[in-house]
């Protein structure tokens, strides 16, 4: 048939109008309004608790563990508590005291990347806790009730690599800190939720992006950028608590003319876009006033042709002067990454054998011990399967073995790592360190590809193992020796917490909220909160009782941890136990 000439169509078109007349205009239902508005729907109001919550408070945080003040619950990452009430002869008790029920609000495009990450902050009796999307909530901690919530508009096309997560706030003198995914931090007013300053700190232009919780230390609040998937240059950034004015930036990658820089090539712009993004809370010896923060992954992740060199300060713990972001000291856990390891895993504060030490589960399969006074090397040795590499323990000489190859290289750990984000404790009462960790290896393919502002820079693949599973695993920081592990079905992606009744709690991506004897491993209890479990559980109490609290929400990049588990079930709440 023969196509009519478009002035023809049109002609028809405009008959069709004038014969039928307007089209039926329909009532409005509803009037659109932005999602920031809610917080003025929603008033609450708080009791005053964080006003006297300081930097010096939080250094003595372990002398009031009823409250949980900031992200690991204190400056030294251990994740412990000294709360016993729940102990290895009564855990099997615990039941659910109360549930948070969070919801997801507005356009959904993909339920995967939604992910309840966060580690709750207890303050005398309040809880505030972070979720996806800019939302922060005031709850009662030992009821549940909402008190407030705050929500910060977050445009929809911002880009994120692995998800639509947040990881937690920080409080201070009457504030809740928290940053938000097109890279904002937002001061709120504790007892109302309301915004006292906002600045911008990642450029969502370049594909920066911010996740991590906040760290208070001394008038300053301290955060890191995302987004090294898309080529950017990372940074750690400073602000003071009370006026929100920038008192310094430290880029992880440094420039031509900086220390660091001949670990680049000389020519070109790799550095510019050479990674190493922040995005997981550092820790922080106020006796020795430094702050150890980890760092990502280079730029492109999988093809280090373009970036010859060892790419300081990328894959490293780096050493910082809180007062001014300048560098003391720094160790690179894995030179020249070609396998997305990243090196941003919790650093874990501990002192034994008369040393100040400084522990770090890393994602290329290594369990380091430093010297956190200068960085020297205690020790490093593998704590599951490693095959693309060697690392002399006594040395620290890496012996690269196995890298990407455009026809694919099978190698272990895959770029989840052998540990993912979430982190290890260390128990003072046992002397272990616990961990989860992730037993998922897969062939590396490298796949070379131009740099374009916004845009996924990752240099190669991997598919993944089908074979995969999980340990908890407990280890002696003295000797490095595997004293216990748990198998579990599937890769462990969730936070250990330790605690003085010599039980340690974690979560599964089935849902299942464990608890283990601190001491042989044990499993003594067990409840499925319906969703996978990709958080922090805390604990803290109310008038005397104890509470164990745990986000429970599947989500984020569960193609690269758990890849069975993409169809799981996507509840997010918050659930809380006790004893009865």
């Amino acid at each position: 048939m023969r196509m009519q000439s478009l002035p023809a169509v049109l002609l028809a078109c405009s008959a069709l109008f004038t014969a039928c007349g307007r089209p039926t205009e329909y009532p409005i239902t509803q009037q659109p309004q932005p999602f920031s508005s809610m917080n003025e729907d929603m008033p609450g109001v708080a009791p005053p608790v964080t006003e006297t919550v300081t930097s010096e408070r939080i250094a003595r945080a372990r002398s009031e563990p009823q409250n949980w003040l900031t992200y690991y619950g204190d400056y030294s990452g251990q994740r412990y508590s000294t709360l016993n009430q729940v102990n290895t002869t009564n855990v099997a008790s615990l039941r659910p005291a109360w549930i948070f029920q969070t919801g997801v609000i507005g356009l959904v495009a993909n339920p995967a990347t939604y992910s309840f990450e966060a580690a709750p902050i207890v303050v005398d009796g309040v809880m505030f806790v972070s979720g996806w999307d800019g939302y922060v909530w005031a709850l009662d901690a030992a009821k549940g009730k909402l008190l407030w919530t705050y929500r910060h508009a977050i445009p929809l096309d911002v880009p994120m690599c692995c998800g639509n997560v947040n990881r937690g706030v920080a409080v201070a003198q009457g504030k809740v800190f928290v940053v938000t995914q097109n890279g904002h931090i937002v001061a709120l007013d504790a007892k109302t939720g309301k915004q006292i300053w906002q600045q911008v700190f990642a450029d969502v232009r370049a594909a920066e992006s911010a996740t991590l919780a906040p760290l208070v230390v001394k008038n300053l609040v301290i955060v890191g950028s995302s987004g090294a998937e898309y080529g950017v240059r990372g940074h750690i950034d400073a602000f003071n608590l009370e006026d929100g004015r920038r008192v310094w930036r430290r880029y992880n990658v440094p420039k031509p003319g900086e220390p660091g820089f001949d670990s680049w090539p000389a020519t070109g712009q790799a550095w510019a876009r050479g990674g190493g993004t922040a995005w997981i809370t550092g820790t922080y010896d106020p006796e020795l006033d430094l702050l150890y923060w980890g760092t990502g992954n280079p730029s492109p992740d999988f093809d280090g042709s373009v970036r010859a060199g060892n790419n300081l300060y990328t894959s490293s713990v780096v050493a910082l002067d809180p007062d001014d972001g300048s560098l003391r000291w720094h160790y690179q856990w894995t030179p020249h990454d070609v396998w997305d390891y990243d090196g941003v895993n919790e650093n874990i504060l501990l002192d034994k054998d008369g040393r100040k030490l400084l522990t770090h589960f890393d994602k290329n399969g290594y369990l380091f011990v430093l010297d956190r006074t200068n960085g020297a090397l205690v020790s490093a040795n593998k704590f599951g399967r490693v095959t693309w590499g060697e690392i002399d323990s006594r040395t620290g000489t890496v012996t690269v073995q196995k890298t990407p190859t455009p026809a694919g290289t099978h190698i272990c750990p895959g770029p989840a790592g052998l540990k993912e984000w979430p982190h290890a404790a260390y128990s003072p009462r046992t002397g272990l360190l616990y961990t989860p960790v992730v037993e998922l290896c897969g062939t590396f393919k490298l796949k070379p590809s131009k740099f374009e502002e916004g845009m996924p820079y990752w240099g190669g693949d991997v598919d993944l193992d089908k074979e995969h599973w999980g340990h908890v695993k407990a280890f002696d920081p003295s000797t490095g020796r595997e004293v216990w592990s748990w198998r579990g079905q599937h890769p462990i992606v969730a936070s250990i917490l330790a605690t003085a009744g010599d039980v340690i709690f974690t979560g599964e991506p089935n849902g299942n909220f464990n608890a283990f004897d601190a001491r042989n491993g044990t499993l003594l209890w067990q409840f499925n909160t319906g969703s996978g479990i990709h958080s922090n559980p805390v604990t803290y109490s109310v008038q005397g009782k104890q509470y164990v609290a745990v986000p429970t929400g599947w989500g984020g990049w569960v193609e690269g941890y758990s890849p069975e588990m993409y169809g799981a079930p996507r509840g997010n709440s918050l659930v809380v136990f006790a004893l009865p």
